[in-house]
């Protein structure tokens, strides 16, 4: 047997260094950070979704309310605040990750760069 195959250190490979990174406070910093604004933005837009839902199934002449003289009602602005509800949060979460998790992300990246160069 050969002392110097039990003499070299393993060397450390791209999966180990993932997974010690996912380990580490920094990726659970981000994690916190991206969780922060997706689950109770979620929350949020699953709850309007819902009341717009039940509303058209249960307030049916709440939401027939004509809006002037037009034809348009209630729950055609409800229908079309759901499009604009979601491009407001896409919109929202494009300024808060720029400001938030991008920052974290590339802090790690950076990080997962120095050892894969070292």
């Amino acid at each position: 047997m050969s002392t110097e195959a039990r003499d070299t250190a393993p060397t450390e490979t791209p999966e180990d260094r993932y997974l010690a990174m996912q380990r580490s406070p920094e990726f659970g910093n981000l994690r916190k950070a991206f969780r922060g604004f997706v689950f109770p933005m979620t929350v949020a837009f699953f709850v309007w979704y819902a009341l717009y839902v039940i509303l058209s199934a249960y307030a049916r002449d709440f939401m027939s309310i004509r809006i002037g003289d037009s034809h348009i009602n209630v729950a055609l602005i409800f229908g079309l605040l759901q499009f604009v509800s979601t491009f407001l949060i896409a919109w929202f979460y494009s300024r808060y990750a720029s400001r938030k998790v991008d920052p974290l992300a590339d802090t790690i990246h950076a990080e997962l760069e120095e050892t894969r160069s070292e």
